[in-house]
């Protein structure tokens, strides 16, 4: 994901992965956070990108630039996620997975320190363990008009792709309605709307 989003950066930003580097380190904040909000703010770029440009620009290797490196940390940061107090969300989790692999050949998982994202385009969901209790299942609904189960994160505002999520507590909470909407927002991404 990161490797084709450092391919075509140029071509949806006009400006190449060095070039957003050179500018954050003259002309943006000097802290991390400060960077992402400016490169969100001022420059119209959505979370990931923010992200990965500010920590560059910081001069924060990334395991992410190099597959092999990346890959073998993929699977420590799902280990660490699910450790401790998390343990038993482990099999939600898996669950989860399987969810959305089962929804076209096309799905990949993007395993981070405290997410793993599915994407297929684009980042069209996200697993994330929130407390020792709950996963919450993001979903990239854009302005979608969607019932009280699923909760407005504010994403559409702060220009990130995730708009909406459902609280899973349990495998069984992981029911038609789950399955309904994780197939719309794979759908949606399908189709190029954002």
């Amino acid at each position: 994901m990161v490797q084709d989003w450092v391919a075509t950066l140029k071509e949806k930003s006009g400006r190449t992965l060095e070039e957003w580097i050179a500018l954050t380190r003259k002309s943006g904040p000097k802290d991390e956070k400060g960077r992402r909000e400016w490169l969100k703010k001022e420059h119209g770029l959505g979370t990931n990108s923010a992200w990965w440009i500010a920590e560059r620009a910081g001069g924060k290797p990334s395991v992410n630039d190099d597959p092999q490196a990346y890959l073998e940390a993929a699977e420590d940061y799902v280990e660490k996620m699910f450790e401790g107090g998390k343990t038993g969300l482990k099999p939600v989790y898996e669950a989860l997975l399987d969810l959305a692999f089962s929804l076209g050949p096309d799905v990949k998982a993007c395993p981070c320190k405290t997410i793993v994202p599915l994407y297929r385009k684009h980042v069209f969901a996200q697993i994330k363990p929130s407390t020792r209790t709950r996963i919450d299942l993001g979903l990239a609904l854009a302005a979608t008009a969607a019932p009280k189960r699923l909760i407005d994160t504010g994403g559409l505002a702060k220009k990130d792709r995730i708009t909406h999520r459902i609280e899973i507590g349990r495998v069984e909470d992981i029911d038609a309605q789950v399955k309904k909407w994780l197939k719309i927002a794979y759908e949606k991404d399908g189709v190029g709307i954002r």
